[in-house]
């Protein structure tokens, strides 16, 4: 059945929903009220259903619940208001400044390793710097679309080449995560649930020694980050990561864009990666 609002009688109502959210960001009633200049009592009748919220109260909630973009959508379905924030394919026309920053950006660092992704990890841009860590693996993990967290996981993907590999899948399952705490998402709640069905890291063979009977860098060699360190062509290299998202977005499928680099932590990472330019 179906409302006027063009929602059916089985979807959440919209003081579910922000409750779930509250509830997730660990606040009480009280202090979502304070920020958002209401009362507690006017709070918990949206949560309950007894007084239903404007445009604006749901737009001003969200914001101060942390709510994705993607999300905040579904919130203003679920109050019966249209969608105010669109959802622009990136190879739109009004994209075209998007992209060329974005270019413009992977193009500055190279020749270090960079890489668009969306909001489930998949690449949808990457620098000459990314393509030559990838050489030699199968073409299934190559294809489009390219998932960063597969082919850095998956047994037959860099896996094998990450000298620390169990401290660095420890990273990435963690910060997978955070993402699914942060936002209601069934596809990366399925990235993760074939991420961590992978070989576990033992499998790798240990951090401590590496093949060639040395001892792996700790990641107390780097206290101020935890290094990503790869093998390539019997290099090892290490890197830190950097992760860049947009300000206050305003489009869904720009919030969910990020450019993560790969910037060396030693001479020996910054020479090889200069070598390939």
């Amino acid at each position: 059945m179906t409302t006027t609002t063009g929602r059916t009688t089985t979807d959440p109502a919209v003081g579910t929903l922000l409750r779930g959210w509250r509830e997730r960001r660990r606040i009480t009633q009280l202090e979502l009220a304070l920020k958002a200049e209401s009362s507690a009592r006017h709070i918990s009748f949206i949560e309950t259903g007894r007084a239903k919220p404007s445009q604006a109260m749901v737009v001003r909630l969200a914001e101060h619940l942390d709510v994705p973009v993607r999300d905040r959508n579904a919130l203003l379905l679920a109050a019966g208001y249209a969608p105010a924030y669109p959802e622009t394919p990136l190879t739109a026309p009004a994209m075209n400044a998007v992209r060329s920053g974005l270019d413009s950006l992977l193009a500055a660092y190279e020749p270090n390793p960079a890489l668009v992704v969306d909001g489930t990890y998949n690449v949808v841009a990457a620098n000459r710097g990314v393509q030559a860590l990838l050489g030699g693996l199968p073409e299934h993990l190559l294809t489009p679309p390219m998932n960063a967290m597969r082919l850095t996981l998956h047994p037959q993907g860099l896996a094998p080449r990450i000298r620390n590999f169990g401290e660095w899948r420890a990273h990435l399952v963690e910060r997978i995560e955070r993402q699914i705490a942060l936002r209601a998402s069934d596809e990366l709640r399925q990235l993760h649930d074939e991420l961590t069905a992978y070989p576990a890291p033992n499998q790798h063979g240990s951090d401590e020694t590496a093949a060639d009977g040395g001892h792996r860098n700790s990641p107390t060699d780097y206290a101020f980050a935890l290094p990503f360190q790869l093998e390539v062509e019997g290099q090892p290299l290490s890197f830190i990561s950097t992760i860049t998202t947009f300000n206050t977005p305003m489009d869904v499928t720009v919030s969910e864009l990020a450019v993560e680099a790969f910037l060396p932590t030693d001479s020996k990472t910054a020479m090889f990666l200069q070598q390939l330019a």
